[in-house]
């Protein structure tokens, strides 16, 4: 079902403020962008539809990453691809978050900050799964970066899926021997990630103050594990729902108030056990909060480790697949994902697969398009 309200909305709301509420110039560029998605700004296409014979008019996405209009097909794509990496073994969900002592040096320096977050992760857990003690053996992990809370305020924190086992020296793979809370011990894992991010820190901005550090040893660093997944094609699922995410769906805006310029949208309360909420902000509030989530142009927010990194892919982890699985768990699954994911399907009949005839630019289409579709028609032999 189609939303009743969009971020594009709210963001045409305040288009005249849009500069001088964004913190950054990436994130001007990016609001301006999701504020023209779908729009006759940006041009179009006009496809059919090869089952239903219909004719669709479209206006053409943004493709930038933060606009909740354009994930759909990207998050096909990507778990499609993700599906034929999977293995037939455990996998754990794992949250490292950051104290909100460190949010102010996350708007000042996102990439020196969040790129710490990724390594001080990535290296906590290869120091347990080294171990001979723990695990002995090479780990794998997909790690998702979320930079939000439900308010939209910020709250960065990495998503990470993480295989129950590592590879061994020989090339063989060694279950994990942790509970089924998570492969090693959280606590200990949360002592050590504080201690190399802090590290990192010292060396990447050697002018913070010491009173930050301070600050940074008197907080709770929260790591938490949920229990593995049932099954591997679960992870399929799962996954979809945290890779191409964004901080606030256009599902969850319930009212904008024009006259007024507020934003009502729902939220989550976690310490009210995940009880439905609502929210209430003046447009710049929410454009403000909104933006505090844009990330710096090139900045790769999913990001693969161990064996489940791009090195591994072509030939190493197929062996890894064979060695491991006693039959083809996602034949199905990915192949009905693909045949998604490779083609754009008819919005009318849900079916057929949609035939580009012409584009145009923000100038609307040519005056003879009548003419060009009757070419075009002709050509595909419809």
């Amino acid at each position: 079902m189609q939303p009743k309200h969009t971020v594009a909305d709210v963001l045409n709301l305040e288009v005249d403020h849009l500069q001088e509420i964004a913190h950054a110039s990436w994130n001007a560029r990016a609001l301006h962008a999701i504020r023209k998605c779908r729009t006759k700004a940006l041009g179009g296409h006009l496809d059919w539809s090869i089952a239903c014979k219909k004719l669709h008019l479209q206006f053409n996405s943004c493709r930038n990453r933060h606009c909740t209009t354009c994930q759909g097909h990207k998050q096909h794509l990507w778990i499609a691809a993700r599906s034929q990496e999977l293995l037939s073994v455990p996998y754990f969900h794992v949250v490292f978050t950051l104290p909100d002592t460190l949010n102010s040096i996350a708007l000042r320096y996102p990439q020196v900050l969040y790129k710490i977050l990724f390594d001080s992760v990535w290296e906590t857990l290869t120091a347990f799964g080294n171990n001979p003690k723990h695990l002995g053996a090479k780990l794998g992990m997909i790690a998702v970066l979320h930079t939000w809370g439900q308010n939209l305020s910020l709250h960065p924190h990495l998503h990470c899926i993480v295989p129950k086992g590592g590879v061994s020296k020989a090339g063989f793979w060694k279950k994990g021997k942790g509970k089924d809370d998570f492969l090693f011990s959280v606590k200990a894992m949360s002592d050590k990630y504080r201690g190399l991010f802090v590290a990192k820190l010292r060396k990447a901005l050697p002018e913070l103050p010491q009173s930050l550090y301070d600050g940074l040893f008197k907080k709770k660093w929260v790591v938490y594990a949920k229990p593995p997944f049932g099954k591997p094609e679960h992870v399929i699922e799962y996954l979809g729902r945290y890779t191409h995410k964004i901080a606030i769906s256009n599902h969850r805006i319930l009212a904008i108030d024009k006259a007024k310029r507020e934003v009502d949208f729902s939220l989550k309360d976690y310490k009210k056990g995940g009880q439905k909420t609502r929210l209430t902000l003046t447009s710049k509030e929410f454009i403000r909060r909104f933006q505090l989530h844009i990330l710096p142009k090139g900045f790769t927010r999913i990001r693969h480790y161990g064996f489940l990194s791009s090195s591994w892919k072509k030939d190493k982890l197929p062996l890894l697949q064979r060695q491991l699985a006693d039959k083809d768990l996602l034949a199905i699954e990915t192949v009905v994902i693909q045949e998604k994911s490779l083609h754009r399907i008819c919005p009318s009949c849900k079916k057929g697969a949609l035939i580009t005839l012409f584009t145009f630019d923000s100038r609307g289409p040519p005056k003879n398009y009548q003419q060009t579709i009757k070419r075009k028609l002709l050509k595909f032999k419809i």
